[in-house]
């Protein structure tokens, strides 16, 4: 798996961009960046994992629901063959 455009970036390049990043940001600041940028990704993740909850709760209900209902017509069914017969 490759992650975006990494696999054409060659290790000297990385390099150049780091050290770049150090110059604009400076030694003390790319720690809590790092930091933050962990915490938001984390973030994300619990978000999409919640909505992958709330979408499989929500298909087994619906599931649920529609098996009742298939049940419930099934013992109408029954239930007016049951009456022919008598008749």
């Amino acid at each position: 798996m490759s992650l975006l455009f990494l696999n054409s970036i060659s290790g000297g390049e990385i390099l150049v961009i780091l050290l770049i990043i150090l110059m604009v940001f400076g030694a003390d600041s790319i720690p809590s960046i790092a930091r933050n940028l962990g915490r938001g990704i984390r973030q994300i993740k619990d978000a999409t994992q919640e909505i992958q909850r709330d979408i499989a709760n929500s298909a087994n209900n619906s599931t649920k629901g529609l098996k009742e209902m298939k049940d419930d017509v099934e013992k109408i069914v029954e239930g007016k063959e049951f009456k022919n017969e008598n008749k």
